[in-house]
């Protein structure tokens, strides 16, 4: 059994996880209603695997005698006015979660929960990569997003983007 502390940060983190996945779910309707079905796949592969994050976390707390239980998920609220906004929203929710997590990892150390820490390394290195992406994403579309052929370039490179469930991820 966990700390009812730390279980209930987690128990948080897979709802913000599922809203994690709403959000870039939003993020593919609005880029399918622009034509720009890469950057809508792109975002669908990201809501997947954000999906896969939640029930990660959920599969840690039931494996460690924890009863999880969902809350509302709010709906997006991202103002999308074109089509960089999603990307620049994108970064700043990774941003965000990464303080989530390490926040419920500097829980877990100031109470030398060493199996949670463990079990969250992976999801720091994991929130690392997902900024990079993210601030990536951004960078290639302010450098070719603004030219017809090279959002075309960018469209057909996202598009090329395919699902793979973590085969390194905690046990799931």
């Amino acid at each position: 059994m966990i700390d009812k502390k730390i279980a209930k940060l987690i128990n948080e983190q897979v709802n913000k996880e599922m809203y994690s996945a709403y959000l870039y779910l939003d993020f593919a309707n609005y880029y399918e209603a622009e034509g720009l079905d890469g950057f809508a796949n792109w975002y669908q592969v990201q809501a997947k695997e954000e999906m896969d994050h939640a029930l990660m976390m959920r599969r840690y707390l039931i494996d460690n005698g924890v009863r999880v239980t969902f809350d509302v998920i709010d709906k997006p609220d991202k103002a999308l006015k074109d089509a960089e906004a999603p990307l620049k929203a994108g970064y700043e929710h990774e941003q965000y979660v990464t303080s989530l997590i390490n926040n419920i990892y500097a829980e877990a150390f100031a109470i030398k929960d060493f199996k949670t820490m463990q079990f969250l390394d992976w999801f720091i290195k994991e929130q690392g990569e997902e900024e990079k992406n993210a601030e990536d994403m951004i960078r290639k579309f302010e450098l070719f997003g603004h030219d017809a052929k090279g959002l075309y370039a960018l469209n057909q490179e996202l598009a090329a983007r395919v699902y793979a469930p973590s085969a390194t991820g905690p046990a799931m």
